[in-house]
């Protein structure tokens, strides 16, 4: 694998432990700034709103680019939002600092995913984007816990400004590691990108991602009260269970990516049912402090085993110009984000129990599986014998033969 992939994860490192910290973060903000704790939730959903805006914008904007050169540009734009968010003097500039801050994370990763792609060989194409999302899963292991801890001991302007020090170690990685000849500018331009959205496999891919997603987030969500109300747990003990979530997303992630490379359909089909059964067994999991901790890993190798190949299944779809569709597709993980959240907590309204998100996640999961078998279909009505689009390095398409497990 090429060391460049480093530079990508030191990048999604970044941006995976500004994207969450703010959660853990949330007392300390509305102490310091004087507003409440849901006045200080709005910065959670700034950052979100900045990711499913930017994502695509900043993708058809900079489609005429070398993508190393959107890369670096993308990463400055995430150095100064988090500096920002370090000097912020009230709760109207953060807010406006933290959406600066999520505008550039989609179309990060999706056109960071694209370069990954395009540097491995094609049988290495599913775990080259793996190992660039796992400095997104490694986020939640590490950089998480210890930029909260930064914040509650030093103030959270520091966890910002530490974070804002990861992205610049992320612009120096990506000058010096990847190399210009894997990045030119792509052929198509802003039109050739805009074209692929017409495309009915592409939303299919997109719809699998925002169903397999949002039942993920329709459970995680509320784990705290999961683990607490219903497995026993006490809320000192929480932290360490989410950081075992983190566990199992780096193994998932890992996995995923090795499997997807010998076939990306069967290991869709089978992280989506693995997560189905998961979160329909959380009512009986969570009814035992050992079986709860297993259900938290669980859920988390589950979900994240299906991020490679989702990211690869839209660019595969869109390969004639895949950075757009690419970033559309981390806009549909943060849209899955809120989605998920919101069927959950419709759950939990209805005085269904503290379990009843994770049941929801899995009629989600399931018509995550139902959506994916359409395009599957989609896939076997094609025309036989007239091959598919593939990207290569020089991102010029070319007629490939169907490969077992992607048709």
């Amino acid at each position: 694998m090429p060391l460049a992939l480093l530079a990508l994860a030191v990048g999604a490192f970044g941006l995976g432990t500004t994207e969450f910290v703010m959660m853990g973060l949330l007392p300390d903000v509305a102490d310091d700034l004087g507003i409440s704790i849901p006045s200080a939730g709005h910065l959670v959903s700034a950052y979100a709103l900045g990711v499913v805006i930017g994502a695509p914008l900043l993708a058809a904007a900079t489609a005429k680019l070398p993508r190393r050169t959107v890369l670096i540009a993308l990463m400055a734009l995430f150095v100064a939002g988090n500096a920002l968010s370090a000097l912020a003097p009230d709760h109207g500039w953060l807010l406006a600092a933290r959406f600066l801050s999520g505008l550039p994370h989609g179309a990060f990763f999706g056109v960071g995913a694209v370069v990954a792609m395009t540097m491995a060989t094609p049988e290495r194409k599913a775990r080259s984007v793996s190992l660039m999302f796992l400095g997104l899963t490694m986020a939640n292991v590490a950089g998480v816990p210890v930029a909260t801890l930064m914040g509650q001991h030093f103030g959270w302007r520091v966890t910002f400004l530490g974070v804002s020090a990861i992205g610049l170690a992320a612009i120096a990685s990506l000058a010096l590691l990847i190399p210009r000849d894997h990045t030119p500018a792509p052929q198509q331009g802003l039109r050739g990108e805009l074209a692929t959205l017409r495309s009915l496999p592409v939303w299919l891919a997109l719809g699998t991602t925002i169903a397999g997603f949002g039942a993920l987030f329709s459970a995680y969500s509320y784990i705290t009260p999961m683990l607490t109300d219903s497995a026993g747990y006490a809320d000192t003990s929480v932290t360490l269970l989410l950081a075992l979530f983190g566990v199992g997303a780096t193994a998932g992630n890992l996995l995923g990516g090795r499997l997807a490379d010998h076939s990306l359909r069967a290991t869709l089909f089978g992280g989506l049912a693995s997560l189905t059964a998961i979160l329909a067994l959380f009512p009986l999991l969570m009814s035992t402090e050992i079986t709860a901790a297993v259900a938290v890993t669980l859920l988390g190798t589950a979900a994240f085993a299906t991020g490679s190949p989702l990211q690869l299944m839209v660019m595969e779809k869109a390969a004639a110009a895949p950075s757009l569709a690419s970033s559309a597709n981390q806009a549909a993980f943060n849209l899955a984000n809120a989605g998920g959240a919101w069927i959950g907590g419709l759950a939990l309204a209805a005085g269904f129990g503290p379990t009843s998100p994770a049941v929801a996640g899995a009629l989600l999961s399931a018509f995550g599986i139902g959506v994916a078998a359409v395009a599957y279909a989609v896939d076997r009505g094609a025309k036989p014998g007239a091959g598919r689009e593939r990207v290569v390095a020089g991102h010029v398409p070319q007629q490939t033969e169907a490969l077992d497990g992607v048709s």
